[in-house]
C-alpha cells in the first residue's frame, strides 16, 4: 500500500538502570547507571529533539518482578527495572531544554485517585506548554498491589472496568469543571477567576467517588494526549474507546498486522475514525555506517544481555515462571493476570514454537517486535516495510546502549528517512496533540468520548458515563 502519512518515532526509555534488555547497563559505554540524575535526562531529551522525534515515551512499572523462581532476588540482583524512579518528576527538566519534544509518561491508575491525579497531569501540561501525554496502565504485578496493602491485584478484566470509571471521572475534571474564559487574571478588577464558570464535579460510581472542583485551571490540552498499550481482547476494547496513541508489539509482520487490524476495527465499532489512533510498534534498531559494522555492534551488545535477568523480566510480563523451563522448551499458552497479548504472540499467534532460550537473547525472537540491524539504508528500508505491511504509524525505539544507540539513529537513520520523503524536516507548531494530529487543535477530538464532558459539548455516542450526573 502507498504510505499515506509520515513515519513517527518515540525514544522508549525508563527511569531505571535496565529497561527492555536486561544487563545492558553493564556495557562499558552505557550511561544508564546515571538514570537518577538530571544531566542524563536533559542530554537524552536534547538528542531526541535534535532528531525531530515526536517524543520520549517513559515506561514505568509499579512493583517488583518476583515470578521468576518465585522470588524477587534475580530482579534485585540484575537491576531488572529495579530500582526505578518516579517518571513524572523528570519531565519538567527535559521540557525546559526542549521546545517541541513530547513526553508520554506511564502512570498506573490502580493506586491513584482521579482528583489528585488530574491535577498532577494538568500541572505537567502547563509546565510543558501542552506537550504531555499519559500512558494509561492498570498494573499487573501482584507485588505492587501487596506493597499498597492489598492481597493481590484486581483480575485482568476488572482492572479495565475500573479504568473506564477512572477515565470518566478524570474527563469530568479536565473537561467540565472549568469553562473556557473562567480565568480572568484581572489585576485592576481584582478578579482572578469567574466563579460562575467553575463547577464542582459529582461522580459517584462503583470504583471512584469525586465531589469537588478540579484544582488546576484548564491546561493547553485540558486532557493530556492519551496513550495505551493493552492489546488483549478487553484491552483492545478499552484502547479503542479511549486511546489516541497505542503501543504494540509483535515479533513478525503478520502478527503485528493482525493486531493493527483488530484495533482499527474496534475503534470503528466504538464510533471513532480508525485513523484517529496513532499506532506505534516497539522496535530494536542497531545501525552503523555499514552492515558489517552494525553486525559487530550486535555481537558486542549481545555479550552484555543478562539471561537470568531477561527471563525474570519476561516472567513478570507474562505471569509464567520461566525458571521451571529448559532453554529448548517452547512457551506454552497459559491464561494469567499479566500481559495476555504477549503470551498470545508467543503461542497462539506465532507460526512456529518460541523457545525459552531464544527469548533471553538479543535477537528477533527475544525482541518480541521489529528487530532491525544494518546500514542506514538497510534500516530505513526495513522500517518503511514494517510500516507499509502492518499499517503502523511509527515506532517506539527501545533503549539499548545510552547515549550511542539513540545518537546513531538520529545521525544516520533520520537523514536517510528524510531523503526518502517519509520523515519531517522540521517540527510543526502546537501541542503534542496538534503535532500528532495536524489541523485538529489542542483539545480532544469531538468524536472522542472524553470530549462529551466539555461544557456545552453534545454527548458523544461512545461516551462513557456513570449513572451519577454532574
Amino acid at each position: 500500500m502507498a504510505r499515506p502519512r509520515e513515519l513517527r518515532f518515540n525514544a522508549f526509555n525508563m527511569t531505571a538502570p535496565s529497561h527492555n534488555w536486561a544487563g545492558l547497563w553493564s556495557h562499558p559505554r552505557d550511561a544508564s547507571i546515571n538514570y537518577n540524575t538530571l544531566d542524563y535526562w536533559v542530554d537524552y531529551a536534547r538528542t531526541a529533539e535534535r532528531g525531530l522525534l515526536d517524543g520520549i515515551f517513559l515506561a514505568d512499572v509499579f512493583g517488583v518482578y518476583d515470578v521468576y523462581g518465585s522470588s524477587p532476588d534475580t530482579a534485585v540482583a540484575h537491576a531488572v527495572q529495579l530500582p526505578n524512579a518516579e517518571p513524572t518528576l523528570i519531565v519538567s527538566a527535559m521540557a525546559l531544554v526542549t521546545k517541541h519534544l513530547g513526553f508520554g509518561v506511564t502512570s498506573n491508575l490502580s493506586f491513584e485517585h482521579p482528583y489528585q491525579f488530574a491535577r498532577r497531569f494538568s500541572t505537567l501540561d502547563h509546565l510543558t506548554q501542552g506537550r504531555i501525554g499519559w500512558n494509561i496502565v492498570t498494573g499487573y504485578l501482584d507485588s505492587g498491589a501487596r506493597g499498597m496493602g492489598f492481597a493481590a491485584g484486581r483480575a485482568h478484566d476488572e482492572r479495565y472496568d475500573a479504568a473506564d470509571d477512572f477515565l470518566t471521572a478524570a474527563y469530568k475534571l479536565w473537561e467540565g469543571s472549568w469553562e473556557d474564559g473562567a480565568i480572568r487574571r484581572d489585576r485592576q478588577g481584582r478578579l482572578f477567576t469567574d466563579p460562575a464558570k467553575v463547577h464542582a464535579v459529582h461522580h459517584h460510581s462503583p470504583h471512584y467517588r469525586v465531589d469537588g472542583i478540579h484544582l488546576a485551571e484548564p491546561s493547553p490540552q485540558r486532557t493530556p494526549l492519551l496513550y495505551q498499550a493493552g492489546t488483549s481482547k478487553r484491552g483492545r476494547a478499552f484502547a479503542a474507546r479511549h486511546a489516541e496513541a497505542i503501543f504494540l508489539n509483535g515479533q513478525t509482520k503478520p502478527i503485528l498486522a493482525d493486531t493493527v487490524r483488530e484495533i482499527r476495527s474496534a475503534a470503528k465499532a466504538a464510533g471513532r475514525d480508525p485513523y484517529d489512533i496513532r499506532l506505534f510498534a516497539g522496535a530494536t534498531v542497531i545501525v552503523a555506517p555499514t552492515r558489517a559494522e552494525a553486525n559487530d555492534i550486535l555481537e558486542d551488545y549481545s555479550q552484555y544481555v543478562d539471561r537470568d535477568g531477561q527471563l525474570a523480566l519476561l516472567s513478570g510480563w507474562t505471569g509464567i515462571d520461566f525458571s521451571t523451563y529448559r532453554p529448548d522448551q517452547a512457551v506454552q499458552y497459559v491464561e494469567s493476570n499479566a500481559i495476555q497479548s504477549m503470551v498470545e504472540n508467543f503461542t497462539l499467534r506465532s507460526d512456529q514454537p518460541v523457545r525459552i532460550g531464544d527469548l533471553a537473547t538479543l535477537s528477533r525472537v527475544g525482541a518480541r517486535s521489529p528487530f532491525v540491524v544494518g546500514s542506514p539504508q538497510d534500516v530505513a528500508h526495513e522500517l518503511i516495510a514494517w510500516a507499509d505491511e502492518t499499517d503502523v504509524d511509527g515506532f517506539n525505539l527501545f533503549r539499548l546502549v545510552v547515549p550511542e544507540s539513540l545518537n546513531a539513529f538520529v545521525d544516520l537513520v533520520i537523514p536517510e528517512l528524510q531523503s526518502r520523503g517519509v520523515y519531517k524536516t522540521a517540527y510543526r507548531e502546537g501541542t503534542l496533540r496538534e503535532k500528532l494530529f495536524p489541523g485538529r487543535g489542542p483539545l480532544l477530538h469531538s468524536t472522542h468520548p472524553g470530549a462529551s464532558f466539555r461544557r456545552g459539548a453534545p454527548p458523544a455516542t461512545n461516551a462513557v458515563r456513570s449513572d451519577a450526573a454532574e
